[in-house]
């Protein structure tokens, strides 16, 4: 299978470059024992700097694995990812780990909230691991508490809250860096179907008010369909890039 014509491309960022991110001959290979694994065969992606994407497909089509290579979570075999402009390749793990806490948000399937903390030490965590000023890491989860809805929710730990809220906490936890792409894996994959209607509510209104990058792995129409652009993968590649017609 090629891929499609649609993801072509130059093979490097370029000055004034509005691509935030770049995917050339992207392979990732897991070695089973008894068989190897092709999880991404030769795949090429661009997405633009403030685009909302989804990555769509059949389960063990190479979805999450693609935005973990893509953050750097993962090592990919071979090809390359740049990211804001720098090449994953040539970071070593301490590198990649610092770029992902300054330059990127995530948000996943479980909402990954520690449980002893409070909502806004939960936002506040990743300002502090990377060594900022507790009382400006404050203020910044403070703030991003309230771009979600919640700011009256920050005394209070995550067993207090709905699923819905949970969820809206880790979307401020990812925004609170102002990162240059935020990554979303089966971000309403807990939720039902009112409760998905109103996170992908708020990350569309965040995507337009703050002109963030969101890329979001989904097996949900309903969320692709409220997106800019769903690339669709199938065994490894990208059968096509379409813009979605909201139902």
């Amino acid at each position: 299978m090629t891929q499609p014509a649609a993801t072509a491309g130059t093979l490097a960022p370029t000055r004034g470059e509005d691509r935030i991110l770049i995917a050339r001959k992207l392979v990732k290979t897991y070695d089973s024992g008894e068989v190897e694994v092709h999880a991404l065969r030769g795949l090429n992606l661009d997405i633009r700097r403030g685009e909302m994407v989804a990555i769509m497909g059949p389960s063990g089509c190479g979805k999450t694995t693609l935005l973990n290579c893509l953050s750097g979570i993962d090592d990919f075999t071979s090809g390359e990812v740049w990211i804001a402009g720098k090449p994953l390749s040539r970071m070593g793990d301490n590198e990649k780990t610092d770029f992902r806490a300054m330059r990127m948000g995530f948000i996943f399937q479980n909402y990954n909230l520690l449980p002893v903390l409070r909502t806004v030490e939960n936002v506040e965590l990743p300002l502090l691991v990377r060594g900022d000023d507790p009382k400006g890491a404050r203020r910044k989860a403070l703030a991003a508490l309230a771009a979600v809805g919640l700011e009256k929710e920050a005394p209070k730990k995550p067993a207090e809250l709905s699923g819905g809220q949970q969820q809206r906490v880790a979307i401020a936890r990812a925004l609170v860096n102002e990162p240059d792409v935020v990554f979303a894996d089966e971000p309403t994959g807990n939720l039902d179907s009112e409760t998905t209607a109103e996170v992908i509510d708020l990350m569309r209104r965040l995507h337009q008010e703050k002109g963030l990058t969101f890329v979001i792995v989904t097996h949900d129409s309903a969320v692709g369909n409220r997106t800019q652009r769903v690339i669709l993968m199938r065994n490894g590649l990208i059968l096509k890039s379409f813009q979605p017609t909201p139902g």
